[in-house]
């Protein structure tokens, strides 16, 4: 019973249905792994230990009456940014640190029917605003990689957890590449759907026209089991939409790569910032898909480096206005002895608020203020759709086009990189946000100094299936989803 965090998501279901191990043997190792290493990891916010051990209860007392879920008395980590009835629910924030919620995001609902258990909640940066998770007020995670490394971020949390096998698998959020880039960096597979097909009902909102939540995990296989429970319609988020949602575990063989046409962008291969080993590690998992007789078709993304700026202009102005419901007057934190209104808003904000998250609110402020809105954030709303029609026009030739997910691997914890750079690092993530498309991380090597590298596929709309597919069959040919870092290995 050593390890049960080595096996799949698929052989956990299968253990658990025969019998082999139950829940509550399930849940207690990973929460004792978690006591054990989570303090060098540092992934965790909150672990709800009590909790968790009631619902592998009910999860074996279900699977013992057979009729559980597929994934019933499974264990998961939740980003701190769905909101948990009667958990903590942080973003990340010293404004959040004493929030409870009184309800239940729709992934965790969801989560929660097909009687997964929920272990905790995983650190992020600050209303998943930042690359790296050290804009966390609770401090930075390590990627378990390299500990004085970053996980990346936003959900650098969720990353940290499933690479350190802390969880078998976590829910993410993707703003601008959320999930796919600490999915790069801590080698594991992430996927971003679709706008619309995960209701972010009961996910604090950063960006309302680019959040998009899914699942992260070791493998596709993995990450098709969760799509399964979180995807689909749901009337509390006016942003979700009703379409039938695919059985994306059933249809991980699929798709043929055999005759699948690959986009290859040439201007995302010549971008200054791209790191040799990151190209290299890129263009072997292309040429792999290509002996496994995918066709690759060199493409022109002419917007590309509209992708910055826009999404830099479009984001913290929905920051600005979503955020300004904390004011220190209905919930979260609010500053001691204000002297009136203005300094009790003024002093809440700005003691409650880290700088990331000022920074941007500022930006947004300023992009929609008397004077600047047409100027800034309409002009940017209309370079968005010439974005989108730059893809659109793509994938009438492609399939899936290809990308590194990130230009480097995971920075050093503490590097300081100026806004800029950490913004120029989300080159390759932020155009699916904007479009609103689907995208998936996959692991495809290492760089000289051992750290992860991540290939990024990009579909058309409602093609995840497609992705998990492609992603699954790469997979079977490979073996990096299956590589674990030192940590990993540690038994607790």
């Amino acid at each position: 019973m050593t390890d049960l965090h080595r096996l799949s998501i698929r052989e956990l279901s299968e253990g658990l249905k025969q019998a082999q191990f139950s829940s509550r043997e399930l849940t207690e190792h990973y929460l004792k792994r978690i006591a054990q290493i989570d303090p060098k990891v540092k992934s965790y916010v909150t672990v709800t230990a009590e909790q968790a051990l009631v619902e592998a209860d009910a999860a074996d007392a279900a699977l013992k009456a057979g009729h559980a879920h597929a994934l019933a008395g499974i264990p998961l980590a939740h980003k701190d940014i769905f909101c948990t009835q009667g958990i903590k629910t942080t973003a990340g924030s010293k404004m959040l640190d004493n929030f409870i919620s009184p309800y239940d995001a729709t992934v965790v609902a969801k989560a929660k029917a097909a009687g997964l258990v929920t272990l905790g909640k995983v650190n992020m940066d600050e209303f998943a605003m930042g690359s790296t998770s050290e804009s966390s007020y609770f401090g930075a995670t390590g990627n378990p990689w390299a500990l004085d490394h970053v996980p990346g971020g936003s959900s650098g949390g969720s990353a940290a957890a499933v690479a350190a096998d802390l969880a078998p698998i976590a829910t993410g959020t993707d703003t601008g590449g959320s999930i796919r880039q600490p999915a790069s960096f801590c080698g594991l597979t992430g996927l971003k759907p679709t706008y619309g097909r995960v209701s972010r009902f009961g996910m604090i909102a950063y960006a309302s026209s680019l959040d998009q939540g899914g699942p992260m995990a070791r493998s596709a296989e993995d990450c098709a089991y969760l799509m399964n429970v979180i995807a689909g319609h749901d009337t509390k988020d006016s942003t979700s939409v009703n379409k039938d949602v695919d059985d994306y575990v059933a249809n991980l063989n699929g798709t043929t790569v055999k005759g699948l046409r690959i986009g290859i962008p040439k201007q995302y291969f010549n971008v200054a910032g791209l790191d040799a080993d990151v190209k290299a590690r890129v263009e072997e998992s292309l040429k792999k898909l290509e002996e496994m007789g995918a066709i690759l078709v060199e493409i022109d993304l002419n917007m590309t480096e509209a992708y910055v700026p826009t999404y830099y202009l479009i984001a913290p102005a929905e920051a600005s206005s979503n955020l300004s419901r904390f004011d220190g007057v209905r919930y979260g934190y609010r500053c001691e002895n204000p002297v009136d209104l203005m300094d009790l808003y003024k002093r809440s904000r700005s003691e409650g608020f880290g700088a990331e998250v000022q920074r941007r609110i500022l930006i947004g402020t300023y992009a929609l203020s008397a004077g600047y809105y047409d100027a800034y954030y309409v002009k940017a709303q209309k370079v968005r759709r010439l974005i989108q029609q730059d893809f659109l026009k793509a994938f009438e030739n492609v399939d899936v086009i290809a990308a590194p997910s990130a230009p480097t691997t995971a920075y050093k914890i503490g590097a300081n990189l100026s806004p800029t750079e950490m913004y120029l690092g989300d080159i390759y993530t932020l155009a699916v946000n904007l479009a609103g498309l689907p995208a998936i991380n996959a692991p495809v090597g290492f760089d000289k100094d051992s750290l992860p590298v991540g290939l990024q596929l990009i579909g058309n709309y409602w093609s995840e299936s497609q992705l998990l597919s492609i992603v699954h069959q790469y997979q079977q040919n490979t073996d990096w989803h299956t590589k674990r870092a030192a940590i990993a290995e540690e038994n607790a």
